[in-house]
């Protein structure tokens, strides 16, 4: 799957492309199943930075190892991994940084841990919350949202989930306090608690806001709002280091400690409609994509 120009998911076609190859310090995979993340079709619209035309899409992905790079020990073609790469909506995809499977996590589900894992801990690293205090997180039903709860419940930390009206229950399933979006929300959170930091995942204009929530701007990052400066609040976008993030991932999922469900796969053919869906929000857990 690639686009020749930016703009909308009409941009997106599915073509033929030369097979990528291993360099040093990679593996290539037979890609079973892909994340789909906002990044994605941020990227597609020319949301970010200088990039060459025409250019695959996609991040994540989970498969079978089948061909190994030079310098990589630990690893073997046949094995079974997830991690981040490049243009991985695709038959093929080289990975910079992988991990095995968790026994008994199926493609599907793996494939939409790595962004959304690596993101979650960077941010609540960031935004400094500790055990004990109490973090709001705008957009707490998506991927990230998800991942970001139920780490921060490992870690003694209350949290208030703001979410559309359907997932309200799926947020206090993950241990969250749960309120709404829509006229009113402030009153509703401080009726909840008092809160420490706050992360807004959505960009639906709250900063300001979750400002006011916290008493310091320095409290508050978003990964998702343009107009963090604007409001003094940092935003977050350069990734940490992605192997450390799939290992804490893989220790998580084996201890039974984080599941971020899929709420709904695709076919590849189909990529258009994921980011669609995607951009639409309000999404519950994680898309994929399948090969």
């Amino acid at each position: 799957m690639s686009f020749a120009e930016f703009g909308g998911p009409e941009v997106l076609r599915l073509v033929d492309a030369e097979e990528p190859h291993a360099g040093p310090g990679q593996v290539r995979i037979a890609v079973r199943a892909a994340g789909v993340n906002p990044v994605d079709w941020r990227i597609r619209e020319g949301q970010f930075g200088p990039v060459d035309l025409p250019a695959g899409v996609g991040l994540d992905a989970a498969g079978v190892v089948d061909e190994v790079g030079e310098g990589v020990d630990g690893i073997a073609v046949g094995d079974a991994v997830f991690g981040e790469g490049s243009s991985t909506y695709a038959e093929f995809a080289v990975l910079r940084a992988w991990a095995r499977m968790p026994e008994g996590l199926t493609f599907e589900e793996a494939a939409g841990y790595p962004s959304v894992v690596e993101t979650a801990l960077r941010i609540l690293r960031e935004v400094g919350v500790e055990s004990g205090q109490t973090l709001l997180v705008n957009g707490a039903s998506g991927g990230v949202g998800s991942a970001v709860l139920q780490i921060a419940r490992e870690r003694g930390i209350t949290v208030i989930g703001m979410a559309s009206a359907a997932n309200q229950d799926y947020l206090r399933e993950l241990g969250a306090l749960a309120t709404t979006y829509g006229e009113g929300w402030v009153e509703r959170v401080r009726q909840l608690g008092s809160v420490d930091a706050a992360l807004d995942l959505a960009g639906s204009g709250v900063l300001r806001e979750l400002v006011e929530l916290t008493g310091d701007a320095r409290k508050v990052l978003t990964i998702a709002d343009r107009g963090a400066e604007e409001a003094g609040v940092r935003f977050s976008g350069v990734a940490g280091s992605v192997p450390d993030a799939l290992a804490e991932a893989a220790r998580l999922i084996s201890q039974g400690k984080l599941h971020i469900p899929v709420e709904k796969s695709y076919a590849l053919a189909d990529a258009a409609s994921a980011h669609i869906d995607s951009q639409a929000g309000h999404t519950r857990g994680r898309r994929v994509i399948l090969v």
